[in-house]
């Protein structure tokens, strides 16, 4: 089995029990561990992620630690960068063996092709104030000044810039615009013209959908596992998406 998740915002100054919350994806993690083949994370998973050179963010023991396990139990994970999370620089590819993927992949998985993506970027009219954070955030020359901020300055700064935006835009999330007006779906229909794809998986917009295009091409949107806590499952032939168990509202 593959499976797919995203938006798990681990760390979010929003979250009411940060300890419950990675209880809950180190427990998927574990229910998934006895067919899994691979896991793809596609994105958001850390609601802030900045490596200094020796240092990285505090907390998340256990789930590193899960994933390392899984790891070394012989399951490919794939780390995609989203844009809470974009600043890793080799810690978790050399110390728990992540495959980390800076953007957009095409590859075949059985006999299905997947497009697999977070989802910020790929929008085909983005407003200019994202699209100068957006480069910002991923310039080289930034993420080097960033590194000369103190450890605990710069941790403190992006959870609250995080926490910020994140009750900016909350009450827009969870909910489908239509087919014209969700830019992920513009986006996958434009794309499926030009490429022979059968899925187009993304995460970004904390929405669940699975939706058929033309010549039975699937647009799927993940969810997010920190109010649906929802993630995607394929078996070689059939892709479907499932829900953990709401016992607890996380925000």
């Amino acid at each position: 089995m593959i499976y797919f998740i995203s938006d798990a915002h681990l760390g979010s100054r929003l979250v009411k029990n940060p300890r419950a919350h990675e209880k809950k994806i180190t427990d998927w993690l574990d229910s998934v561990k006895k067919d899994a083949t691979a896991i793809y994370l596609l994105g958001d998973m850390f609601d802030f992620w900045y490596e200094y050179r020796t240092v990285v963010p505090k907390g998340y023991v256990r789930f590193l630690g899960k994933l390392a396990e899984l790891v070394d139990a012989g399951i490919e994970i794939h780390f995609f960068t989203g844009n809470h999370d974009i600043w890793t620089f080799g810690y978790l590819e050399q110390e728990v063996g992540l495959i980390v993927h800076r953007g957009p992949v095409e590859l075949e998985i059985g006999n299905k092709r997947f497009f697999l993506a977070h989802g910020d970027g790929l929008y085909a009219k983005v407003d200019k104030k994202f699209q100068l954070l957006r480069k910002i955030f991923h310039s080289r020359t930034a993420q080097k000044l960033f590194r000369l901020v103190p450890a605990q300055l710069g941790q403190n700064f992006g959870y609250a810039w995080s926490k910020r935006n994140r009750l900016r835009i909350l009450h827009l999330e969870n909910k489908f615009l239509g087919e014209e007006k969700e830019d992920l779906v513009v986006f996958s229909k434009k794309y499926a013209l030009d490429h022979n794809v059968d899925f187009m998986i993304y995460g970004h917009r904390h929405i669940l959908l699975d939706l058929e295009i033309k010549d039975k091409k699937r647009v799927v949107i993940l969810g997010d596992f920190v109010s649906i806590f929802s993630y995607g499952v394929f078996d070689g032939e059939n892709f479907h998406l499932e829900n953990v168990p709401e016992d607890q509202q996380v925000w």
